[in-house]
């Protein structure tokens, strides 16, 4: 796929950037990304999940407490509820492991596909389309698709995109998002795929 061969030439080694030592880490450091960003949620695990070693403290946490730890990241209090939750669901069900299936993980609390497939690319290693808001920008911006719907364009890149480029096309959109193609004053002179994307051919229209 030519994006995907363009901007591995800027970014060789794509990965998730939510730093993590255990599967369920992950998946919490991910819930607590939804509405913030994995630079403020990495400053804050370190310490979240030296204070709380396994899922067992995470579950036996006193609310108000957790919900001051986590402080810093956006709906704190309804984030600080869904770890709580999904830690003693995790327990209680799963004995302390991970679902291995996009309809399991999405049961759990604060997990939607996003945070579902960020699991299945990372943890059980499954091609996945993961949209988060740089995958959904650009996507609309190249002019993969047009469309504020997470699961719609999920669906749609799945179509563009080969099976086996999945998880490494999520990765470069964050990459390529947060280097050029951002949100507000993009660098569009600069971005090795302007020959492709839509946005930039209207821009150079005007």
């Amino acid at each position: 796929m030519y994006v995907v061969e363009k901007l591995l030439k800027l970014y060789p080694d794509p990965k998730c950037t939510l730093k993590y030592n255990k599967p369920y880490e992950l998946l919490i450091a991910t819930i607590l990304a939804a509405q913030s960003t994995d630079e403020r949620v990495n400053k804050i695990t370190p310490k979240l999940f030296k204070k709380y070693p396994s899922l067992e403290h995470i579950a036996n946490a006193d609310l108000e407490e957790l919900e001051e730890d986590i402080k810093s990241v956006g709906f704190y209090k309804n984030k600080a509820k869904n770890i709580k939750e999904t830690a003693k669901l995790l327990l209680e069900k799963y004995n302390g492991m991970l679902p291995d299936n996009i309809e399991e993980l999405t049961t759990l609390k604060g997990v939607g596909r996003k945070t579902a497939n960020v699991v299945m690319a990372n943890i059980y290693g499954v091609p996945s389309v993961i949209v988060d808001t740089h995958c959904m920008r650009l996507s609309n911006r190249i002019g993969f698709v047009s469309s504020k719907d997470p699961d719609k364009i999920e669906i749609e890149l799945r179509k563009i995109v080969p099976r086996d480029m999945y998880t490494v096309f999520s990765n470069l959109m964050v990459y390529h998002g947060r280097a050029v193609c951002k949100a507000r004053k993009p660098k569009c002179n600069e971005c090795v795929i302007n020959n492709v994307c839509d946005f930039y051919s209207s821009q150079s229209d005007l």
